[in-house]
Formats: C-alpha cells, structure tokens, sequence
C-alpha cells in the first residue's frame, strides 16, 4: 500500500458459531474433539466454497486439493474469555475481554426470582428449565396457548428465554415482559441475554417466528471499538442482531433482515452507501447458528456456508481499494457433537482481504478475539485504542 494511502472503512462478518476445531480447553466445556467446519465437510460430501478458500479457508481446515490462488490472509482466533457464548464473543472481537463468565441456570432459575417476575409482569409462567427451543414448544406450546401463561427456558448458555404465541400473547406485550426482565437480570444474576422466541401456529403445529426474535443484551461494562469509533466521529453500522448484542450501544446505525441472505443485502447496501464515509461495518449472520446449528442440521449448514460463499464476489466487488473485510465467527456449534445441542467450543477462521492488502499472509494462531478489534482500531485510527489485543496491521499492509 502506498504511504500516502490509508484504511478508510472495515467489514466485519461474523458467520455466527463457524468454528474450526476445539480449543485446549475445550473438555472442560464438554467439547473434546468438536470441529463445526470440518465436519461439516466431512458429513455433507464436500463444501463448495471457491471464494472461502480463495481467502484461506482451506489453510485453516482440511477441505482437500485444489482452489484458486489465495486472494486474502488467514489465521484463527482463540477466545480468551471463559466462554463459548454469542455476547462474550462479539464482545471480545470488539476488544473486551471478559474475565469472568456469564451466570447459566441449568436446572432453572431461582424460584425468589421467578417469583418477582410474575409479579412484575401480572401473570404466572411455564418451564423455568434449560431446552432446546422446539423442545420446549412441544413439551409446553400447547399450555400456553390454552392458559397465556409465558414459558420461561434456558440453555447451556446465559439466557433467559421467553416463548409466547403472536396471536394468543401478542408480540408487543412478549417484548415488554422481556424487558422487564431484562431490568430485573442484573446485580447477582447478570445474565448475558434475555431473548424473546415468538411462534405461531396450532397445537401440534407451532412454529418459531425467527423474524420476530429479540435479544436485549446486558450493557457491555467498558467502550468497545463500537464506542470509541463513534466518538471519534465514524460511522458504525450494525448489519443483523448487532445492535442487540452490544446494548444499542456504539451505533450510528441499526438495520436488520429476517435471514442471512438479507443481511448480506444489506451489508453490501451499506458498504455501497458509506462510500465516502470512514468507520465500520460490523454484520451478523445469525442463521448459521440458530437455524442450523443448534438444530443439529448438517446438510442446511452446509448449504447456508456455500450459499454464503457465492455472494463474497458480490461484496468484495463492492468495496473501494480503502476498504478491509474481516471474516470470523463468536464461538462454534458443531452440529455433530453428541454431547449437547449447545454452542461449542472452538478457535474461530480469521480471513482478511483488501485490495491493497497482502495476499496470502499466514497470521497464525491469535491468542485473543480482541486482536480482531485492535486491529480494526490501529487501521481506522492509525492507533490501538483498545484495552485488549494485540494488532496484525503491519502484518497485513
């Protein structure tokens, strides 16, 4: 890159729980031996992902011969937080780095506090159980649509999760319950995500509306790169459940699509319309995770990975010569793993690409997410503003 030249705008996707394989300490969270990408590949036949490998991939996992000279850098990410869950690593890819993990109810929540929140909201609950969310539509949908009681479940992660019907419940008043409890999920019981889960449907028929899901994160405890860029003056667009993760907070910009492929559109949207603006564009492509992942199906994972892979033409044609793409994920869920149905975990990809950058560069493996953000902040701000990390810009450049 010319010396007069400089980063102007950086991309982040997050192709969510798109892990490569288990961390050192991954037994200790009952992940020995997971690889979401790798067994993938293995169990659907074979990705077809060019553009993936192109960028690296293929430097990362095992996905055979062949591919087009490499066009990007590669390396992996280790999580340095004790976590495998989605705010810890969004959080981290942005520079904070959590000492101490987000509090997990499996067998429930405190009755005291259960207790409080019906109060709170006026009527009783079902469940307050750790479930898999079509598991628990089966074991108690049809009660709720016959009582209007709210169904309140866990996971393996720090959640706090609400079902309730569209129509019986109302998506307005399932929205206002859950931010009751987010209100309330502070103090000794900060949970990292309070997460509305409609459906629809009849008894025996219900269905997750996906598109009606919302996350309300607790506030992250110190600035991100999110904060720190807007105060500078940039830009910071959240492309998906970004605004959701990060409290609303660090944005000047919020858009959102049901799916994957939406999102995409919209990242390429943003990337056309901030052509002369400096700052970020952070996306999250959720679908891997929730749609696939955690339904443990193999096949649609596969398939949403390649259908991914043959829009990245379409988005790096669309960036200017100032511009970086990150790729990496928050955590895995490797839909093999006959351990749980939980996220997994797992190094995550790092493939950078700018058209003034090096090709090919190996970045090896990253002792934080945060070296993700750090990064970012050394390019956009000519410094490391973060408190975490630990840049590759001249690595790159």
């Amino acid at each position: 890159m010319n010396s007069q030249e400089k980063i102007k705008r950086a991309i982040i996707i997050v192709m969510d729980s798109l892990g490569i394989g288990a961390m050192p300490d991954a037994d200790r969270f009952n992940d020995a031996g997971v690889n979401t990408l790798l067994h993938i590949h293995r169990d659907s036949g074979g990705l077809k992902v060019p553009n993936l490998r192109a960028l690296g991939m293929g430097k990362l996992v095992d996905l055979g011969a062949g591919g087009k000279e490499l066009e990007g850098c590669y390396g992996r990410l280790s999580e340095a937080s004790p976590n495998k869950d989605t705010t810890t690593g969004h959080w981290e890819l942005a520079g904070l780095v959590m000492k101490k993990a987000f509090p997990t109810y499996p067998d429930g929540f405190p009755q005291e506090l259960i207790k409080e929140y019906e109060k709170r909201i006026g009527t009783g609950t079902l469940g307050n159980y750790a479930r898999s969310g079509t598991e628990i539509l089966k074991e108690l949908g049809e009660e709720h649509y016959n009582t209007g009681f709210p169904i309140v479940y866990t996971s393996a992660d720090s959640v706090f999760q609400i079902a309730a019907h569209e129509e019986v419940f109302g998506l307005d008043r399932l929205y206002e319950i859950c931010r009751i409890a987010r209100e309330m999920l502070v103090g000794d019981h900060p949970v990292a995500r309070v997460i509305a889960r409609p459906f629809r449907g009849k008894p025996g028929s219900f269905e997750r509306n996906n598109a009606g899901r919302k996350d309300y994160s607790v506030q992250p405890p110190s600035d991100t790169l999110l904060d720190i860029l807007k105060k500078s003056g940039m830009f910071v667009a959240g492309v998906g459940k970004i605004g959701d993760i990060f409290g609303h907070r660090g944005l000047t910009e919020e858009i959102k699509a049901p799916d994957n492929m939406g999102n995409v559109d919209l990242t390429v949207k943003c990337i056309r319309e901030h052509a002369e603006d400096m700052g970020l564009i952070f996306t999250n492509l959720v679908d891997f995770d929730m749609v696939y992942g955690h339904r443990r199906d193999t096949q649609g994972y596969a398939g949403a990975i390649e259908e991914f892979d043959s829009r990245l033409p379409e988005i790096m044609g669309s960036m200017a010569p100032e511009d970086v793409l990150i790729i990496t994920a928050d955590h895995g869920c490797d839909p093999t793993h006959s351990a749980h149905t939980d996220h997994t975990r797992e190094y995550v990809p790092l493939l950078v690409y700018g058209k003034a950058l090096k090709k090919g560069v190996d970045l090896g493996t990253r002792q934080s997410f945060a070296d993700c953000g750090q990064t970012v902040s050394d390019m956009l701000l000519g410094e490391q503003r973060l408190s975490n990390g630990n840049s590759f810009k001249k690595d790159i450049l």
